[in-house]
């Protein structure tokens, strides 16, 4: 179905409207609808390439599945989004064919609906709070698949409206960092009328979601799209800085900028200083990956090519590590494994993730933990000994904790290591500004309200702060920063006058 009318639906938001929607199928006929099931590339198909895995949803099965919306009077979902997108809304828009208007809400509070639609863990957060989920023992509204459909929608249909924006105000806001909370606070406060500047150390734009998270579950037009969106808003772009290093925050206050959102994340790969860690073919899924999506390393003609690997061993759990083994696998591997010391139920990965990567042929070595990594006599990696793990009582992270299994040793054959364990801050900017309050690991101490620093005029948020966490929940923080600095800068303009 393609929209006819979308203005009929602008007054959407009535609540006279909203239920004669709601009577127009009885609750019971709602909650009988299957949810929709997302159409994926083949996976022997999908190794050969970076295609993206998953294809989206029609506008019919989006149609049906936004029915399945029972329109809650108290709607959890919302409170389970950390940016706070009106769910039931954008769905009821979608439920009567309003695609425009569906996706204009959602950027009220969201303006990259394409992004979060492909990347959010949605399982654990809106979608876990839905009725369907919580009370009824069904599966929950597919909200990240409506997510993404309208926004989608919107490009294809060529009808991409940037948000509005305020008049400027002449107030200029350096934002460091063009990862997704830098973007978030940038959307926001240019709403309200601020000149933004979003500083970035490297190349390209986008932070992590363009060097850390592949294109066969981001492609890069995705990326490049929602920025030139903020570009339209009046968003302003400078690459190749380094705040902190090329140009200090003295030197921005020079130029005039009056507040600061460090959204610089955490790029400090961790690892676990076991033997063998400074072989060749040992590196971090940080470099791994950034090689590969950032830097085009994949490609055998590239001036510092990335090593593939015929036996590839991915240490982690995680998303990232998933990422990692993923891309080795499309690189050519003939065996990529995940090397993981708990079992599949404490795996952090999405379910999702862990899914496709079985489709694909990733192998599991859970329960297992590697101790030393071997030398091939050339300073090359070849094999790893590993050992066997079982689990015993919860953690201080409500985990099972794993120990080690006694003379349980054993070694296996690997020509390249990726370590994804964790990442730390990136501690360039926190040491660029003396004072500055930081934690024991380095990131930067926060009001968690208005994410503002015990330095005036300066703000942070997203992996900085968190020192590892979601695209959405980065977001999250840099929306509440961009709060934060509007009502910092609007009482410091009343203290003036």
């Amino acid at each position: 179905m393609v929209e006819q009318n979308d203005n009929s639906h602008r007054g959407l938001r009535e609540e006279a409207w909203r239920k004669e929607l709601k009577k127009s199928i009885p609750a019971r006929e709602r909650t009988a609808i299957d949810r929709v099931k997302m159409t994926e590339e083949d996976a022997a198909l999908r190794i050969k390439g970076h295609m993206e895995v998953n294809k989206g949803i029609t506008a019919e099965m989006a149609m049906q599945e936004a029915r399945r919306c029972l329109d809650c009077p108290d709607p959890q979902c919302i409170k389970g989004c950390p940016v706070g997108v009106d769910i039931p809304t954008f769905i009821k828009y979608i439920e009567a064919g309003a695609f425009a208007s569906a996706v204009a809400s959602i950027k009220e509070s969201n303006v990259f609906p394409s992004i979060c639609g492909r990347v959010c863990p949605q399982e654990i957060q809106c979608e876990a709070n839905c009725i369907y989920a919580k009370k009824l023992n069904k599966e929950p509204v597919a909200i990240g698949y409506l997510e993404r459909f309208v926004a989608d929608y919107e490009y294809m249909a060529s009808r991409v409206t940037p948000p509005e924006t305020a008049p400027s105000n002449h107030t200029r806001i350096a934002i460091i960092g063009s990862g997704p909370a830098g973007l978030a606070a940038a959307g926001d406060l240019v709403k309200h009328g601020y000149e933004v500047t979003v500083f970035e150390a490297l190349h390209e734009f986008g932070g992590v979601l363009r060097y850390g998270i592949p294109e066969f579950r981001l492609p890069k037009y995705i990326i490049d799209r929602e920025i030139k969106n903020l570009q339209k808003m009046g968003v302003k772009f400078e690459r190749n800085i380094i705040v902190g290093k090329t140009v200090t925050f003295s030197d921005l206050e020079d130029e005039g900028f009056r507040a600061f959102f460090v959204g610089s994340g955490a790029g400090l790969p961790n690892f676990m200083n076991i033997p063998g860690e400074n072989l060749n073919g040992v590196l971090s899924s940080n470099e791994y990956l950034t090689r590969v999506n950032l830097m085009g390393a994949d490609k055998p003609d590239h001036d510092t090519p990335v090593y593939f690997g015929k036996n590839v061993a991915v240490i982690g759990g995680g998303n990232t590590a998933m990422d990692s083994v993923r891309t080795a696998k499309r690189l050519g591997a003939d065996r990529a494994m995940i090397i993981y010391r708990r079992s599949f139920d404490e795996m952090p990965a999405r379910q999702e993730e862990i899914r496709h990567a079985l489709e694909e042929g990733i192998e599991f070595l859970n329960l297992h933990n590697p101790v030393e990594y071997i030398s091939n006599g050339n300073g090359h990696v070849s094999r790893i000994k590993v050992q066997r793990m079982m689990l015993s009582e919860p953690d201080a992270s409500g985990r099972k904790k794993p120990v080690p299994v006694e003379d349980s040793e054993y070694f296996i054959d690997a020509d390249l290591v990726i370590v994804s364990v964790g990442v730390s801050p990136n501690p360039l900017v926190p040491r660029s500004m003396p004072g500055l309050h930081v934690s024991p690991s380095g990131t930067i101490l926060v009001n968690a309200g208005e994410m503002n620093s015990n330095i005036e005029g300066v703000f942070a948020g997203g992996d900085i702060v968190r020192g590892g966490a979601t695209v959405i929940l980065a977001m999250g923080d840099g929306r509440r920063a961009a709060q934060g600095i509007h009502e910092y800068l609007q009482k410091k303009a009343k203290s003036v006058e």
